[in-house]
């Protein structure tokens, strides 16, 4: 199995939803098209942020289809195939493989929580990248999980020759250093949120998988290139304005937040997808004024 090396900025792009309710593949082509002149690194197919918990499997590949199509040459693809089940894993694995995924980002099991110990995580894992013909990356967020991957455990895993790397999402710089300090050499370690884009970059990390990379993908990218050239001030510069954006399309208002951003910047956001709710007036309101604050928006 070749190593892939995953560096620059990627975003879990959102699924545009028609009002009925159905995915809407064209504004995801749209999508795809401005993010393909931004400087990205490559695209993640059902994140957290593309609500893929609600997406059917049938959804879950056809996204991964048109996103393969259309991407830019030499990007990565990502696909988020974590189940909560083994079993299923591999399938979706398997199939995202199929249609075109370079690599898979699986997601903590976590429906069982007092049972998922390192024991059990590292089986899964393990199971799953040696039954699979992609190259395999943990997926920790705690958020939405409540499932925290121990330093053990990733210090066992890194050394599978099929998992690749780990896109943590928890935001804990402390526990970031701690991943890097045991895991084995080559091993991707990836920022999960672009509140902790700048500091990742000061530990070596060298890409990051961001919300808010849907809707600024060119600034969280100037964050890693100013950074790169020793540009120091103006890369703390840039993540210092985009760092209240990010809160508010995370923390704050979440994926409707996040799609209705992308709706004032020149993207289809489209709906949420019911039980979400989207953003109301007064939240709409607020979002553009933070837009505005951060000179995304006149």
């Amino acid at each position: 199995m070749v190593k892939i090396q995953v560096k620059g900025v990627i975003p879990p792009m959102i699924t545009p939803f028609k009002e009925n309710g159905d995915v809407d593949y064209d504004a995801h082509r749209h999508n795809m098209e401005l993010w393909n002149e931004s400087e990205l690194g490559g695209y993640l197919v059902l994140g957290s942020n593309s609500e893929a918990a609600y997406l059917t499997e049938n959804e879950k590949i056809e996204m991964l289809k048109v996103t393969v199509k259309k991407a830019r040459k030499g990007r990565i693809i990502l696909a988020g195939t974590g189940m909560e089940s083994t079993r299923e894993t591999i399938s979706l694995t398997r199939k995202a493989a199929d249609a075109g995924a370079d690599a898979a980002l699986i997601l903590t099991p976590f429906y069982y929580s007092d049972k998922m110990n390192d024991e059990a995580l590292i089986t899964f894992f393990s199971e799953v990248a040696d039954n699979v013909t992609i190259p395999v990356l943990i997926y920790n967020v705690t958020k939405f999980t409540h499932i925290n991957i121990s330093a053990r455990a990733v210090e066992t895993l890194s050394r599978h020759p099929n998992i690749i790397g780990m896109k943590d999402s928890s935001g804990n710089i402390p526990q970031l250093v701690t991943f890097k300090a045991v895991a084995a050499e080559g091993f991707n370690l990836i920022v999960g949120t672009a509140s902790a884009w700048y500091p990742a970059l000061t530990l070596g990390v060298r890409a990051g998988i961001m919300a808010l990379a849907n809707i600024t993908p060119t600034d969280c990218a100037q964050v890693q290139n100013a950074y790169e050239r020793g540009d120091y001030e103006e890369a703390c510069r840039i993540y210092e304005r985009l760092f209240p954006v990010n809160t508010a399309i995370t923390a704050t208002y979440g994926v409707a937040g996040l799609k209705h951003a992308a709706n004032l910047l020149g993207y289809k956001g489209g709906s949420v997808r019911s039980p979400l709710l989207s953003v109301n007036e007064k939240e709409k309101s607020e979002i553009r004024g933070i837009l505005q604050r951060a000179e995304l928006l006149a």
